[in-house]
């Protein structure tokens, strides 16, 4: 399976940086199949051209604003998609939507696109989520997981050891 967990947000505007933080912890927490790869794509745009091309499922994790209350997990595929760009929360989304439609028009579309949206309480310049974005992230989670089960590539936890391995190794990576 050919997949991207893509992680989206800029981590300066409070709960924007909810799709990034999930896909923090899913490397934190799990070990996936070969062919399942993630991404923490920041605010970028079509720098992202060549990582979402010709993928068999693209799952992006965002924050959305879907009209629903804040914290609220949504689930979007397909099609509906692109039509929740129309009414965008950030300036990385018109990136998105413009590498949806450049994949689109160069036939390197993945095959199956997801979505997995939380609603933001904040989008104010501040570093970290707010409490009620922080406790959504479980379900969202939870829904990439089940999106990959589906698919027949359950992820597989880690034991607290090879987590603590994994913290030592990113303090070491990234020691701010």
């Amino acid at each position: 399976m050919n997949t991207l967990i893509l992680g989206v947000g800029n981590l300066l505007l409070s709960d924007e940086a909810v799709g990034v933080r999930i896909v923090e912890a899913l490397e934190r927490e799990y070990r996936f199949a070969p062919g399942i790869d993630l991404l923490d794509g920041g605010t970028a745009g079509m720098e992202l051209l060549e990582e979402m091309a010709n993928r068999d499922h693209l799952i992006l994790v965002d924050a959305v604003r879907s009209g629903n209350p804040p914290g609220t997990v949504v689930t979007l595929s397909g099609e509906e998609i692109p039509t929740l760009f129309g009414r965008k929360i950030s300036p990385h989304q018109l990136g998105l939507a413009d590498v949806l439609s450049a994949l689109h028009m160069t036939g390197e579309s993945p095959k199956r696109l997801s979505l997995i949206g939380v609603e933001p309480e904040s989008l104010e310049p501040r570093i970290g989520l707010t409490s009620v974005v922080a406790a959504a992230m479980g379900e969202a989670r939870a829904r990439i997981l089940r999106l990959l089960a589906e698919a027949g590539c359950p992820a597989i936890l880690l034991s607290e050891q090879e987590r603590a391995a994994r913290a030592r190794e990113a303090a070491w990576r990234n020691p701010i």
